[in-house]
Order: C-alpha cells, then structure tokens, then sequence
C-alpha cells in the first residue's frame, strides 16, 4: 500500500521521545502528507501599527492535483480542498515548529523580511549645503 508518509514516522521510528500524532490520530493520509507553512504575517498596507507581526501562523499548502472546478452558475472557482483556507495562529515560531513536529507534518519556515528604517526629518529639507541651490520645478 502507497503511503505519501515517511515510514519511519509510520513505525515509529523516528528519532524523539514522542510517537507524531498523525499515526495515532487515524486522520486521512491527504492531511497526513500536506506541507505545512509558517510564517510571520505581514501587515497590510492600511494599517500604521505593528501589532499583526506579533504572532506566528501556520497554513497547509494546496493540493498538488488542483481538485477545482469552475461552478456552472456563477463560474466562480470551486474546490474540495477543506485545508485550504484553514490557518493557525502561535505565540512564537518555535511553537509552531513543536506543533508541526508533533502532529508528524513536513513543513519549511518563512522568515519574514526585516524592514530597513530610514529616520528622516522634515528640517532637513531646509539644511544648509555648500553646493548650487536645488531648484525644484513644480510645472
């Protein structure tokens, strides 16, 4: 029998003092074998604050095989993929690397990116500089 999961976490194997919970649990082999992603959310491009980029979230990835369809009334997409629009939200991202682990999922890391931060003030507009005056055409 084809099982997309490891068989050392299959028989237990696997180096660690705990058993994955995906072979105790008796869940589907699809959810066994998804990839996981987690990452720290970015903020959106209305907000000011930072608030959002405290927590860590995990998300499955999409079904290889697609398993969409376009619904004939709307012609909306559709799809059967349950996981898909499914996250988790953790404290810190070794949590969420426990989590992962512990359920026996594959899963990759995204770093966020750093924010390079430029203080500037408006009295520098004004600053005194031994070159030509700056001119600045406003039609």
């Amino acid at each position: 029998m084809f099982s997309p999961i490891p068989r050392r976490v299959m028989d237990g194997s696997e180096p660690g003092d705990s058993v994955a919970a995906a072979v105790l649990s008796g869940a589907p082999i699809d959810i066994q074998a998804r990839t996981v992603r987690i990452y720290q959310p970015a903020k959106t491009a209305t907000q000011s604050g930072d608030w959002t980029s405290h927590h860590w979230r995990m998300d499955w990835d999409i079904l290889q095989k697609g398993h969409r369809w376009e619904n004939p009334l709307m012609g909306w997409q559709s799809s059967a993929d349950y996981m898909q629009g499914t996250h988790l939200n953790f404290k810190s991202k070794e949590d969420a690397i426990m989590f992962a682990q512990k359920q026996g999922y594959e899963y990759f890391v995204q770093e966020p990116n750093t924010r390079k931060f430029v203080p500037k003030a408006y009295a520098n507009n004004f600053l005194h500089s031994p070159k030509g005056l700056k001119h600045i055409r406003t039609k």
